[in-house]
């Protein structure tokens, strides 16, 4: 790998140990093996090296959870359901520290404009790649079945025992419709 790489993969593991706020031009240097002008040189700026090895990582879960998702097609909605939000609470074990410097970002976006937007247009791919998933038509319903993601997550981060299982989401949301029908 070269310094370019060197940088990114070190920054990656900084944002994991340190978060987002608390890691330095000097801890990414440090982890990366690197000296502090090779972040000028790659990538202008600490915040802009930050920023790229959190969309790299985020991509990487999305990826591998994709993979993990995309294994049985043949399922009856009901079943694919259950497993689709199986697989994604075991993603926030593996990924623990991802999910914690995304909460720890929220609360900063309005002076990151540019993280902002980065999150807004992953927002969007979320939506509609969950409501694919799913097989249900419409923005809307990707963008509660995100909510449910991320309001998991955060469930997670908090109580990792409290959070129902795929099982227990497909009979609360067959109630919640119940009642609406």
């Amino acid at each position: 790998m070269g310094n370019r790489e060197d940088l990114l993969t070190g920054a990656m593991r900084c944002l994991y140990e340190k978060g987002y706020a608390r890691t330095t031009a000097r801890d990414i240097a440090s982890a990366a093996g690197v000296s502090l002008a090779a972040i000028g040189y790659h990538y202008g700026t600490k915040d802009e090296l930050l920023n790229a090895a959190l969309y790299q990582a985020l991509a990487e879960w999305g990826n591998d959870l994709g993979e993990a998702l995309s294994a049985r097609r043949d399922a009856t909605p009901a079943e694919r359901f259950e497993e689709v939000w199986t697989q994604v609470i075991r993603s926030f074990a593996a990924n623990q520290r991802l999910w914690a410097v995304q909460f720890e970002i929220l609360a900063f976006l309005d002076s990151k404009p540019e993280i902002q937007a980065a999150f807004a247009a992953a927002n969007q791919q979320a939506r509609e790649g969950l409501a694919d998933l799913f097989g249900v038509p419409g923005d809307a319903a990707g963008a509660v079945l995100q909510a449910l993601v991320g309001g998991l997550a955060a469930q997670w981060l908090v109580d990792p025992d409290s959070v129902p299982s795929g099982h227990d989401l497909r009979d609360a949301v067959r109630a919640i419709a119940a009642t609406v029908g």
